[in-house]
């Protein structure tokens, strides 16, 4: 290979089954079937402790900087006894493990326990606790739970653990705080019974394994029973359809939050189900995080790298500056996988340039699609695709239904890694299905080739938040919103669509602050309220923008007005998820002064000339 050819990892075939219905709709699934999975998750971790004891699970840097490692066979051992410490204090599906804190040691360790002897556990994104003002999400999730037993890191979540109820919930900390909490290493410390056995042995495909919270952009989180059908049968399909993962042991540095189930269903349990070796990177696609992101994979070769389009954002710049980092990145790299959000066209050629410079060939790109409510793939990428967009085909197992629906194909799925409800919720569960069973997710898709269907599935936006403007025209957000990031690259951070029922569309505005600083020719801590008066960064916004719209000038495509935002996404206002996804709806909603203000004669808003 050379001179750009690209890098093809062993994937099997891309074949589709297509089943035309008379009402129009019709469904797409894998010809290839299903093979036999496991009916408990943490049987993996039994059979790599069994086969390969000594090799690394999970590995994350200490206080000196140093990577402290958890070893197949060892970290059996302490889960089993973990378990032991679950059952001791009453923990139950009924009364669940809750984890507040960021990924960890400690963290995996309990999750594999709960899930060892049939205890749910609730990993809540650490936002909840650290982040929000009112801790209202919190305290909405700890009511739906009902712990038993809570695990947070360290002392900065005593703030959080004060707004909660705590009468008869045990709290761990792997330091010590008050509410008499007992550390990580006492609760770790028991001698295990025959009991730990006989629980991990009562366990079913269909027992739940774990919730997961939805992030609560529409409303307040909602609880996804994840049992461990859905994320057995999920890997089992990844693997026949990525053979290339069994040929030796997967590396991963990986930030992503395990209370989300790209991070903690597709990824840590990736590694689990092939016995390879998770690097936690305590980094984050924030100015004040990305360094460690870089000194790990500085340190670290992973032989995949999973991201989302933030993080390669972030993570480019350095990538660009820095050959050493770059070859050591590349070096042993199967695939560049993205997820959660479209990935702008110039990341995906950056990241294309920088993997020819450092091996003289293009890396693979792959993607995927689901939800939480998936396990969490329903369509994966497992063949060579020259651009964004495209999420694959139905996993083995899976179907996915087109339904006609305002003019796109709506996308809805059935399969064995579908959840079977919202927990505790059971009002919420009969309407996220259809007469036939299908989920419905909400997102629309269409075919890349109609006349080939087996070419993949495009993404083509969320049902939900396309809008038509006041001539009629259907406005497609999604599609709207990458093609904006796009043209202004890389001085937009992220844009939020606006104009329902108005007569043309609008743009708010997140900056990239660190490009727009650079531009401006001012310092990288520059806040956005002084970038967005900056005379250089206008005039650029304004001339990439007036650029895309001569050539889509349609009014559902042309953006007529742009305001440029100076503060971030609110979590608190479910602006924003952990993996730094934005929500159109939740922006367009708590910032609906910003909206009038966005079709107002206010001098701060940047009117593209007609």
């Amino acid at each position: 290979m050379g001179d750009g050819d690209r890098s093809i990892p062993d994937f099997a075939p891309a074949r589709v089954k297509v089943q035309k219905n008379t009402d129009g709709s019709f469904v797409l699934s894998s010809p290839m079937p299903l093979e036999q999975y496991a009916d408990n998750i943490c049987n993996y971790l039994a059979h790599w402790a069994a086969s390969t004891p000594d090799n690394c699970f999970l590995a994350e840097r200490d206080a000196s900087g140093e990577w402290q490692k958890l070893y197949y066979g060892e970290a059996l051992q302490k889960v089993r006894a973990l378990g032991q410490a679950l059952l001791n204090a009453g923990a139950s599906a009924e009364h669940p493990l809750m984890i507040l804190s960021d990924n960890s040691l400690q963290n995996g360790l309990l999750q594999l326990a709960a899930m060892y002897v049939g205890v749910t556990v609730a990993p809540v994104s650490p936002a909840y606790s650290l982040v929000s003002k009112d801790f209202g999400k919190l305290r909405h999730v700890y009511a739906l739970v009902e712990p038993r037993i809570i695990y947070v890191a360290d002392e900065r979540y005593e703030p959080a653990l004060e707004s909660l109820d705590l009468d008869d919930v045990f709290v761990i900390s792997q330091k010590g705080i008050s509410f008499g909490s007992i550390s990580f290493d006492d609760f770790l410390d028991q001698e295990v019974t025959d009991d730990v056995e006989a629980a991990h042995a009562s366990i079913t495909a269909d027992t739940i394994a774990k919730v997961l919270f939805t992030s609560g952009s529409t409303g307040l989180p909602k609880g996804v029973i994840n049992t461990h059908r859905m994320m057995c049968s999920n890997q089992q399909a990844m693997a026949q359809i990525w053979p290339f993962a069994a040929k030796r042991p997967p590396v991963l540095v990986d930030w992503l939050p395990w209370n989300h189930t790209f991070g903690g269903n597709h990824n840590f349990n990736f590694v689990l189900r092939h016995g390879g070796s998770l690097y936690i990177d305590a980094g984050r696609p924030v100015p004040e995080l990305i360094a460690a992101t870089v000194e790990n994979l500085g340190e670290i070769s992973p032989t995949i790298y999973f991201n989302v389009p933030r993080g390669f954002d972030m993570l480019i710049p350095y990538l660009e500056k820095d050959k050493e980092l770059r070859d050591n990145f590349f070096a042993k790299l199967d695939t560049i996988f993205y997820a959660a959000a479209a990935l702008p066209q110039d990341l995906w050629q950056r990241l294309e340039a920088l993997s020819i410079q450092s091996r003289d060939e293009k890396i693979s790109m792959t993607s995927g699609w689901g939800s939480t409510e998936t396990a969490p793939v329903a369509t994966e990428v497992h063949f060579p695709i020259d651009r964004a967009g495209i999420i694959g085909l139905p996993l083995p197992g899976t179907e996915i239904k087109f339904v006609p629906n305002a003019g796109k194909l709506e996308m809805r799925i059935k399969g064995p890694n579908i959840f079977p409800g919202y927990f505790r919720q059971q009002e919420l569960t009969g309407a996220a299905f259809d007469e036939d069973g299908f989920y419905l997710i909400g997102d629309a898709g269409k075919l890349a080739n109609p006349d080939d269907p087996a070419e993949g599935i495009v993404f083509d936006g969320r049902v939900a938040e396309d809008f038509k403007l006041l001539t009629g025209s259907w406005v497609s957000t999604g599609n709207l919103r990458i093609a904006a990031i796009t043209a202004a690259a890389p001085i937009i951070q992220d844009a939020v669509v606006a104009g329902h029922d108005r007569n043309e569309v609008g743009l708010l505005v997140f900056l990239n602050c660190a490009t727009a600083a650079e531009l401006a020719e001012m310092d990288e801590s520059t806040p956005a309220t002084v970038l967005g008066k900056n005379r250089r960064v206008i005039d650029f916004l304004r001339q990439a923008l007036l650029a895309y719209n001569q050539a889509n000038p349609a009014s559902s495509t042309r953006i007529a007005r742009v305001l440029l935002l100076d503060q971030p996404a609110d979590i608190d206002a479910g602006e924003i998820t952990d993996k730094g996804y934005i929500n159109q709806r939740a922006v367009l909603e708590h910032r609906a002064n910003l909206v009038q203000k966005l079709y107002s004669d206010d001098p701060t808003v940047i009117i593209l000339a007609k």
